[in-house]
């Protein structure tokens, strides 16, 4: 999970700070991630462990990503335009 500890986010985020004029697109989006991923192999060495380690880094953003963002927008949108499902 990205909760680190609030002194821990210092040195990264000086060193991968975006601006919004930054990136555009998720074409942009996807190469700036893709940088990060780099560095990281570049760090660590390329190897089964380190990309294990990164898919399921990518796989658990993406998770905590819908629970925190997607998931509460998508109940926004059922309370603004009606349910879809029988529950």
């Amino acid at each position: 999970m990205p909760y680190i500890p609030q002194n821990d986010r210092v040195d990264i985020d000086n060193k991968f700070t975006y601006t919004s004029n930054d990136i555009h697109t998720a074409g942009e989006l996807n190469y700036a991630i893709t940088l990060m991923i780099n560095y990281y192999m570049s760090q660590k060495g390329k190897s089964y462990s380190t990309i294990n380690e990164i898919v399921g880094v990518l796989e658990c953003a993406k998770l905590e990503l819908y629970r925190r963002v997607a998931a509460p927008y998508e109940d926004s949108k059922i309370q603004q335009n009606g349910d879809v499902y029988i529950v």
